[in-house]
């Protein structure tokens, strides 16, 4: 048998070497080992009747395991469908219905949902015991994947990777990455979401490094392993949210963490000043963007005077990831206009799952995939990402984007977090609505909103009136759901 995917080849070019290690239960794999996980794996689920076209859902907090079953999809041909545990037993129960699949596997959230499957721990013991499959070869056009957006607007769809999608996305993380056979991967976002599953271990199996998967983020506990020298942590990729965390530990020293490459940020707006405070304590926070659609789309080099220098940019697509910028005529956008982000590319997925109409307006006739995102670049190629197109409003025959407004508010005094959504309004069409959560012992005002922002922004961009929250509601991602605060806002008062 020749390789059949980057685990297989590195169990052969250095077989001895770490792969894996269950942080949680301090099991470890090396190549060799992981591998042959795999082929037993790929025995195991045929005898429980999954096959090519089939769907495996598991439901479980993050461990090696579930790496392994997804790979063992791959060379069956079947799909992985990691189901979103935040979820509310619903909610989970519509992707159970959506997805079908012939099994599902987790840990105690499958009771906890309402949902009957096979334990993980019990699927662990029948892997260890069974024999190897090695007649399985991973098809590189076949999906492997259906991973489910976040939904922020409406129902979450399926999207399909293929494993030349995922291939890919491990190609462009990997050189904006500096990604080697040395680099240790702290994995500890959720591996329902593709910075869990995809970005932080796929790079790292196709260069040989190693992965150590943990159980979940904690904010204490992951700053503590992030400086264990013993651990060697080289990569660590998270969400903007939990890299504030992070430096608002008690216990946060700079000087423990100059050993990563650097702290890898996505999923969400990363405000420049903070982005700068990490700099100005020695450790480059780099930026980028993806999406569950296209994986890793762009990235800032890992370079810290390059990141200081435009800071908040989204930075460099990679030489296989085409872009293009258009107005709402499908017109190319010239250097600094912002306009619809489209993209093509081995990395761009496959089409939804079961959802032809939504797979059709998703892509232009010629093959463009519409991402919904507006983005500009600049001459020498950096993106700045600007707005959602859905979130875009027109005030007055202006287009107005809430992010912007968000971002000119990031450093008042009294807000903790905010959201900008437009409603609609006889004179204007639509005008801004602030919703808002303001700091303990603080007061917020319209007027004083107004007077931070009249000196930042245009008078069409202001918003017209302010409704003060506990908390804003957001996706298990960590994204503001903007469609129900809008609901919300609408909703006739009782």
């Amino acid at each position: 048998m020749t390789p059949t995917d980057h685990v297989a080849l590195q169990a052969r070019l250095q077989p001895d070497r770490p792969a894996a290690v269950d942080l949680a239960g301090g099991r470890s794999w090396t190549y060799a080992e992981l591998d042959g996980a795999v082929a037993r794996a790929v025995t195991v689920l045929r005898r429980r009747g999954v096959g090519q076209g089939d769907r495996l859902a598991t439901l479980a907090r993050n461990r090696v395991l579930l790496a392994v079953l997804h790979l063992a999809c791959a060379r069956l041909g079947a799909m992985f469908v990691p189901l979103n545990w935040r979820l509310s037993p619903a909610e989970i129960e519509a992707l159970v219905e959506d997805s079908a699949p012939t099994l599902i596997v987790g840990d105690a959230h499958l009771a906890a949902a309402g949902l009957e499957g096979l334990d993980l721990d019990a699927l662990q013991a029948e892997v260890d015991a069974a024999e190897p499959d090695l007649t399985a070869s991973a098809d590189r056009e076949r999906p492997s994947l259906i991973l489910y957006t976040s939904g922020t607007s409406g129902r979450p769809k399926g999207a399909m990777l293929s494993e030349r999608n995922l291939d890919q996305t491990a190609i462009n993380f990997g050189r904006l990455g500096k990604v080697t056979h040395e680099s240790v991967f702290l994995v500890d976002a959720p591996m329902f979401h593709i910075i869990g599953l995809i970005t932080s271990i796929r790079p790292v199996l196709m260069h040989g490094g190693t992965i150590l998967v943990s159980d979940g983020f904690e904010p204490t506990r992951t700053l503590k392993r992030l400086g264990d020298p013993a651990l060697g942590v080289t990569h660590y990729f998270c969400v903007p949210q939990m890299a504030a965390m992070l430096r608002a530990q008690p216990t946060f020293d700079a000087s423990a963490l100059r050993r990563l490459t650097a702290v890898f940020t996505g999923g969400a707006p990363h405000l420049a000043s903070d982005i700068r405070a990490w700099l100005a304590q020695g450790i480059p926070v780099v930026d980028g963007y993806g999406m569950s659609e296209a994986g890793t789309v762009f990235g800032m080099p890992a370079d810290a005077a390059l990141i200081d220098a435009r800071a908040g940019s989204a930075g460099l697509p990679m030489p296989a990831v085409f872009t293009r910028i258009v107005d709402d005529q499908d017109r190319d956008c010239p250097a600094g206009v912002p306009g619809e982000l489209l993209l093509k590319g081995d990395n761009v997925f496959l089409g939804y799952w079961r959802r032809p109409e939504d797979t059709a307006r998703a892509f232009t006739e010629d093959g463009w995939f519409r991402t919904g995102d507006i983005a500009l670049a600049d001459a020498e190629g950096y993106h700045w990402l600007v707005d959602r197109k859905k979130d875009m409003f027109i005030s007055g025959g202006e287009n107005v984007y809430p992010a912007e407004i968000e971002a000119a508010l990031a450093d008042h005094p009294a807000i903790v977090e905010c959201a900008v959504v437009g409603l609609p309004d006889p004179q204007w069409g639509e005008v801004g609505h602030l919703v808002a959560t303001c700091r303990e012992g603080t007061a917020l005002e319209l007027a004083g909103v107004l007077a931070h922002l009249e000196r930042r922004l245009a008078r069409y961009k202001l918003p017209k009136g302010l409704t003060l929250v506990a908390a804003l509601p957001r996706t298990a991602s960590g994204k503001i759901q903007k469609t129900v605060l809008r609901e919300q806002l609408l909703a006739p008062r009782t």
